[in-house]
């Protein structure tokens, strides 16, 4: 098909030339696509500059009422003024050093250990890193030793909320759910069942009723003199939650294993532990990593619902700073912009990684 298109002058499979039949083939290669291309455009270019011009061209980051009510554009001024809430909620003001760092400490982890599938020797350092740095980020955020001053975690509020939340959801999420996967796979009827009756009823009922009756129902079931603070609570429900559609997840990627697997394992004398760590797994995991990956993200996006019990998240912090001045109310446009940017610009990175991850994976495949 190539052959067949006139090539602009150049030196031949040039970036012009690459460029001009990518389009063709892809955006122009029959009347219909033309038209679709054609009328895109013209929307993007009805669109993109009004949101330019009320974004950057006729907006104030100058942290006032005044300025604000000066320009026709956005009021950055209100993101501006109340950053530090939106991003710590009412953590102590002269303490949000620490939950910064904790943000910095958990980011590092994270970082280093994605990027054990690229440095194989780093994969030996990732459950050592995970098992010191959830203390030392307890301590940072918590304190109560080494001088530091004590905060509840009723205070913990913003986007170090939201990351310890989603992070330790799916540390502690991922193998609950394989657990249940294969025992939901098991020839053991009781497992099998248990596993089966906690998956159907948990995928059953949204995420808010999970955190509600965490927050309001559990607590009535502890000894008199026992409670679990509401954002442990919230934890256990996330966790929960989270890996019940994990564990569908993993069951379609055990499904898609060939049989001859499982057999080939049991013909080598491996027990089913060794068999399924060293033959089913790896390859069950490489299949599910498109499903898993959204389920994370479905997963970070759904802990904005902890504000349901008195927990503010990233976007619980937004409200929170448009209620501390009735002034700024008119402007939540501008705070929920800011919220949405950071929680795409973390699920856009999650789904980037996981095409990378999958790429990665597949380059010893013949084609």
């Amino acid at each position: 098909m190539a052959n067949s298109l006139k090539l602009p002058p150049g030196p031949v499979g040039s970036v012009g030339q690459r460029s001009v039949i990518w389009v063709r083939k892809n955006l122009f290669n029959s009347w219909l696509n033309s038209i679709l291309t054609l009328l895109a455009i013209a929307f993007v270019l009805w669109i993109v500059p009004p949101i330019i011009e009320w974004a950057f061209v006729n907006s104030t980051f100058t942290p006032t009422i005044e300025a604000c009510r000066a320009v026709s554009g956005a009021c950055w001024g209100f993101v501006n003024a109340n950053l530090r809430l939106i991003l710590f909620g009412v953590y102590p003001f002269d303490q949000q050093w620490r939950p910064l760092l904790a943000m910095i400490v958990l980011g590092g982890i994270i970082v280093a250990s994605l990027a054990g599938v690229k440095y194989p020797r780093m994969q030996k350092l990732i459950i050592p890193m995970w098992v010191i740095g959830i203390p030392v980020i307890a301590i940072l955020m918590w304190g109560g030793v080494l001088g530091l001053t004590y905060v509840q975690n009723s205070a913990w509020g913003g986007l170090p909320l939201t990351l310890i939340l989603s992070t330790i959801g799916i540390v502690f999420a991922f193998p609950l759910g394989l657990l249940l996967a294969l025992g939901r796979q098991s020839n053991m009827p009781a497992i099998k069942t248990l596993s089966v009756v906690y998956i159907e009823v948990i995928r059953g009922v949204p995420l808010i009723t999970v955190l509600f009756m965490a927050s309001v129902m559990f607590p009535l079931f502890l000894p008199d003199g026992v409670s679990i603070d509401k954002l442990l609570r919230a934890q256990i429900g996330i966790i929960l939650f989270t890996a019940a559609y994990l564990a569908e997840v993993f069951r379609g990627g055990l499904q898609a294993v060939p049989r001859g697997q499982f057999e080939a394992g049991d013909s080598l004398g491996l027990s089913y532990w060794q068999s399924m760590r060293l033959i089913i797994l790896p390859q069950a995991l490489r299949l599910v990593i498109p499903p898993t990956v959204n389920s994370f993200i479905s997963m970070f996006k759904d802990t904005t619902l902890v504000v349901i019990i008195g927990l503010f998240d990233l976007l619980g912090a937004v409200k929170l700073a448009l209620r501390s001045d009735p002034a700024w109310t008119r402007y939540y446009v501008e705070g929920y912009v800011f919220a949405a940017a950071i929680f795409f610009l973390i699920c856009y990175s999650m789904g980037r990684y996981s095409a990378y991850l999958e790429k990665e994976l597949r380059k010893g495949e013949r084609r």
